[in-house]
């Protein structure tokens, strides 16, 4: 049995008394450290994923672009030059309604712009057209499975005096070289340009949906060219294939062509003068119809 003298259990007792205090200070600073965590204010800021890129549908007149643009929600628009840009969404997916305003010209630049301004998925130029191809019906649809361009000649050398024959010129394809097209003997031939095979499928996927008339893949000649001549138009059609005329798709191809974007036209029989089609712009509307099924039915396959 041990025995303290009176100063040794004083200090035992002081130093006993010492631990105590240090373990409840150290519990203190542990528990008051763990109050003051919990009081901090945060913020989580959740990962972004790659945001998706928006499909563009491309329309020349108003009545070819407004009744699409009306159908998306959350709509903003964007105006630069002749177009407008009506930016929203389809299915939660975003979607452009481009109106490109009538011609090859403006229908080149407006795509060049949606190009370099919003990196679409793909891009679908849509509207009227006037038939090539008598078996076609006002209201019936052709899928651009190959544009061109129907205004790409090249004139016979003629005298003066020896008149002018336009079933003898030769088609010209001015992206062969950088050279003179005039010039080159192998520029001479007709460039198609392939609509874009998912596309395509999309399109087809639906046509079943479509009740107006039939849908057929074919070939759209384009052109700032308005023919009424019979004549003329079944030259087209023989010679290259032609199934109707409009006046944007091909210029739409190239410029996605040149930066690599899935293309595809889809053009309604307005009229056709080679079967006494008469002239319907309710067309229009019918095709926007199945436009919008065709890029809803895209988006599912994107989203695969």
């Amino acid at each position: 049995m041990l025995y303290y003298t009176r100063i040794e259990y004083i200090k035992i007792f002081k130093e006993e008394m010492m631990k105590n205090l240090f373990k409840k200070i150290l519990l203190l600073m542990v528990f008051s450290a763990s109050i003051a965590y919990a009081q901090v204010k945060s913020v989580t800021v959740p990962s972004h994923s790659v945001p998706k890129q928006p499909i563009i549908i491309q329309g020349p007149m108003p009545i070819e672009a407004q009744n699409l643009a009306a159908r998306l929600e959350n709509v903003r628009e964007e105006r630069t030059g002749n177009y407008i840009f009506y930016i929203g969404t389809l299915n939660d997916y975003p979607v452009i309604v481009a109106k490109t305003s009538k011609g090859m010209e403006n229908t080149a630049a407006a795509t060049a712009i949606a190009i370099e301004r919003f990196k679409p998925a793909a891009v679908i130029n849509q509207g009227t057209s006037g038939g090539h191809d008598k078996s076609l019906n006002v209201g019936d649809i052709v899928l651009g499975k190959r544009t061109f361009n129907a205004g790409n000649f090249k004139t016979l050398t003629k005298n003066e005096k020896e008149g002018s024959n336009p079933f003898e010129w030769l088609p010209m394809d001015v992206m062969a070289s950088e050279g003179s097209a005039g010039e080159n003997t192998d520029a001479e031939k007709v460039r198609y340009y392939e609509g874009n095979p998912m596309l395509l499928k999309a399109a087809n996927a639906v046509k079943n949906q479509y009740k107006r008339g039939k849908v057929v893949e074919g070939t759209v000649a384009s052109a700032n060219f308005w023919n009424n001549e019979i004549d003329r138009i079944n030259w087209l059609h023989e010679e290259f294939g032609s199934s109707v005329e409009e006046m944007e798709a091909a210029s739409a191809a190239l410029i996605c062509e040149a930066y690599k974007v899935p293309f595809l036209t889809i053009r309604v029989l307005s009229n056709n003068k080679t079967n006494g089609g008469k002239y319907d712009p309710s067309t229009a509307k019918d095709c926007q119809d199945y436009v919008e099924k065709v890029v809803k039915e895209y988006i599912k396959m994107l989203e695969k």
